[in-house]
Parts: C-alpha cells; sequence; structure tokens
C-alpha cells in the first residue's frame, strides 16, 4: 500500500474554505477521500494531486475526458482557434461543421443548439415540449439526474426507502433546500423500468404531459441497463398521444457509441441531450433534435439564448474530440476493457467472499456491495451498503487508483490493458481487506 500524504490539499482546502463557500465549486467536489482534494496536472489516464501523488484515474472529471486528460490534438486545436478569437457574440465556421458532423452521426440530430452543459440543454428540451403540445408537465423516473435546477431537483434523493411510497403514486423529495414547492408540480415521477406502469400512468394523464424524459442508462445511480423492450415502449407510448421522448444522454452519449445510446440501442427520440464526453471537459452541450420539434426554435417562438454559447475554445474540443472517435474507432477497445475490468473485479470478490455486485454496459459501470443479483430500479440501489463501499473507495484512492465515491467507473481511451489489469490486482487487494 502506498503511503499517500494529503497534508497540502488539507492546507489549500483551509484556504479555500475561506473565500469559496465550503471550500469547492461543485457540491460532490466535497466528498472526495479523506477530503477535497486539489489536483496540479492530468495527462492521459493519470491525475496528480498537489502532494505529489499520482492516480490511476478511472473518475475522468465524472465523465467528460473519454480520450483521458490533456489529448494533445484536442489541446492543439483549442489553442489554434482560441488566436482566432475567443467569443464572437455571432456565428463561426467551426460550429457549422460541429453541427453538421453531429447531424451525420447521431439519429435524432436533424437541428441542433448548442448550451454549456447539460442542466440548460435539459432545459430547452423541456420548453420545446411544452410549446409543441401545450401541455405542462413532464414525467420523469425516480434517481434519473437531468441537472441542478429547481424542476428536476425532485426525485433524486430520500429521506429513507420507504418514504417513497407507493411505486404507482410515489413521493418526490427536494434534494435542496431553497426549491420553490411549485417546481415539484411540473413533473409526474415513477420508478424506472417498468413500462406496464408508464402505460396506465400516461393513459390516464397524457392530456398533461408534454414529455417523458430518461437517461437511456441509468447511469447516475447503480448504472442500470434498460430492460428489455423499455425504451421501444417508451418511444411507441409517446408517438400513440403525441408526447416528446427525450433522452437525456449527458452521459451515455460518445460513450456507448459514437451516435449515442440511441444508435446503440437502435431507438430514436424526438430530441436529445448531449455534453460530457462530447467537449473533453470544455463546457459545452447540444440539444438535437428533430425538424418537427425543434421548428419551435427555428421560429423563434422558444426563445434559447445564450451569451456564451458556441465560444471559440468550446467548439474547437468537440470537434477535436469527435474527430479522434472517429479516427480511432475505439468502442470495441472501451467495451472489451470495461468488461475485461469489472469481469476481474467481480471474479475477485467471489475470491474474498465478498458480496459485491458488478454492473453497466462497460464503458461505464458500477460496483456496490448487496446480496441481490441485479438492481432495476432507483429503489433497489437502496439494497448497497454504502459504508462498506466508502471503505472500498477509500482503500482504492489510498492505492493511489481514483473512483467516483458511489461506485461508479468510466473507461477511457488513454487506458491500456495494462492499467486494467493494475486496477484489477489492486481491487482485489483492497477486497482481501474489508
Amino acid at each position: 500500500m502506498e503511503n499517500l500524504r494529503y497534508y497540502q490539499s488539507a492546507l489549500l482546502l483551509e484556504r479555500s474554505k475561506k473565500v469559496l463557500a465550503g471550500g469547492v465549486s461543485s457540491e460532490f467536489r466535497k466528498y472526495n477521500h479523506p477530503h477535497a482534494i486539489f489536483y496540479t496536472h492530468g495527462r492521459g489516464s493519470r491525475i496528480y494531486d498537489a502532494d505529489g501523488n499520482e492516480y490511476l484515474d478511472f473518475t475522468l472529471s465524472q465523465g467528460p475526458l473519454i480520450l483521458g486528460h490533456s489529448h494533445p490534438f484536442v489541446l492543439k486545436e483549442v489553442a489554434e482557434y482560441s488566436e482566432k478569437g475567443q467569443l464572437f457574440a455571432g456565428q463561426h465556421i467551426k460550429e457549422i461543421e460541429l453541427a453538421e458532423k453531429l447531424q451525420h452521426l447521431i439519429p435524432s440530430a436533424e437541428r441542433i443548439r448548442f448550451c454549456l452543459d447539460g442542466s440548460t440543454a435539459v432545459q430547452t428540451a423541456l420548453r420545446v415540449a411544452r410549446a409543441k403540445t401545450g401541455r405542462e408537465k413532464f414525467l420523469r423516473f425516480e434517481g434519473h439526474y437531468h441537472g441542478w435546477l429547481d424542476n428536476v431537483c425532485w426525485g433524486i434523493s430520500t429521506p429513507s426507502p420507504e418514504a417513497l411510497g407507493d411505486r404507482e403514486n410515489p413521493e418526490s423529495f427536494p434534494w435542496s433546500q431553497g426549491l420553490p414547492s411549485v417546481s415539484k408540480d411540473e413533473s409526474v415521477i415513477l420508478p424506472w423500468n417498468d413500462l406496464d406502469l408508464v402505460r396506465k400512468t400516461v393513459a390516464s394523464r397524457y392530456k398533461e404531459i408534454a414529455a417523458i424524459i430518461t437517461e437511456p442508462v441509468m447511469c447516475n445511480n447503480g448504472c442500470i441497463l434498460p430492460s428489455e423492450g423499455y425504451l421501444q415502449g417508451l418511444r411507441d407510448i409517446c408517438d400513440q398521444y403525441g408526447i416528446a421522448l427525450i433522452f437525456d444522454e449527458v452521459i451515455t452519449g460518445f460513450r456507448l457509441s459514437i451516435g449515442g445510446a440511441q444508435k446503440y440501442f437502435g431507438i430514436t427520440p424526438d430530441l436529445s441531450i448531449f455534453a460530457k464526453a462530447m467537449g473533453s471537459g470544455y463546457p459545452i452541450s447540444a440539444l438535437t433534435g428533430k425538424k418537427e420539434w425543434m421548428q419551435k426554435i427555428e421560429e423563434g417562438k422558444v426563445i434559447h439564448a445564450g451569451t456564451m454559447n458556441s465560444s471559440n475554445p468550446t467548439i474547437a474540443a468537440a470537434l477535436a474530440t469527435i474527430t479522434v472517435l472517429e479516427t480511432e474507432k475505439p468502442y470495441e477497445r472501451l467495451f472489451t476493457y470495461g468488461n475485461k475490468l469489472m469481469d476481474g473485479i467481480r471474479n475477485a470478490a467471489i475470491k474474498a467472499r465478498q458480496n459485491l455486485l458488478v454492473q453497466g454496459p462497460g464503458p461505464m459501470f458500477q460496483i456496490g456491495f448487496t446480496d441481490v443479483k441485479t438492481v432495476n430500479d432507483y429503489r433497489e440501489t437502496f439494497n448497497y451498503d454504502r459504508v462498506k463501499l466508502s471503505k472500498f473507495i477509500s482503500g482504492m484512492h489510498d492505492r493511489c487508483i481514483r473512483i467516483i465515491g458511489r461506485g461508479l467507473w468510466y473507461i477511457s481511451l488513454a487506458h491500456t490493458e495494462d492499467e486494467i489489469d493494475h486496477a484489477i490486482k489492486t481491487a482485489a487487494e483492497v477486497l482481501r481487506s474489508l
């Protein structure tokens, strides 16, 4: 085991707390081990902190760094295009080139608008759906994350599993203080992966529902794949009742395939949100959609705006990232390495007699300690032993392997087979120590 030191990060955290609320600029960063860590640089599959510790990184900045840290082609393209200007408050050539590329790659991308992050793109999609249908509510699913803004800040936390109540009439709770109570009324919430329940609910309430929004894979809680026929069932329900089907592909986009989960599963939504892996860590997202839905934006009847949208550096970063993905065709490797890592951790847990569940498609996956054989929705994630997981994550971190605290792993193009083997060996060591 490495004798890691976190002294400099601790000092920087105390300094940071005097100027940044809580010492961080995003709530999740508080919960690293043993506290918020300050990093100095990243290269490829590695990230380095202020104490000089070097980590093999499976966090990848919560998913965006599909090419790894500081990919040279991305940095070069960003630098060269930034020399021409940073922000024009007008259109530029690479913006068209990126949009043309997305239109070619993504099934739903007949028309595109660029934003800065997933949260704003989600709100734009919901606004479009309301405008076209004349209805005000959207149907969403327990445990799915669609950003941190008020109307999607419900149904992603609960004081207890029992508090969620009946599956047919779930109770939802605010994730944060300060939410207006009316924001809760904008959505209808249901457990995921229960198509009969969606059918029943929509049949009785379709006159209220403008959209169904879903992560195509429930990545933020459990990395849960859709049950067979589930996404197609949602597509059919939306077609039947004139409802927008929205895929939140902030995580799945460019990770499951270069055309996203919609290409991978063969189900085309009406509207989609892409971010994270699209821009290699630069602040860019895209709302893509069928022309009949995006027409409201084209006509100026739905307002979408933003001073910082489609800046030179962000567009160049996204265009460079997608160019690398097109050129290297890495998806077979991402799945192979991901599944090798999953199998290796799973086998190590069996040998160590640990009740570790490993599930997900491969390029991203989740681990959790539980006796159940599979987790199918948010309610079932409460079977996980979170204390035991925390000990595992801490043990891996102290051995220089960085994983997201809730047990989610990401694979990048920068990871090598030797590093996958090393991660398996280290996981086995930590599992034996628990």
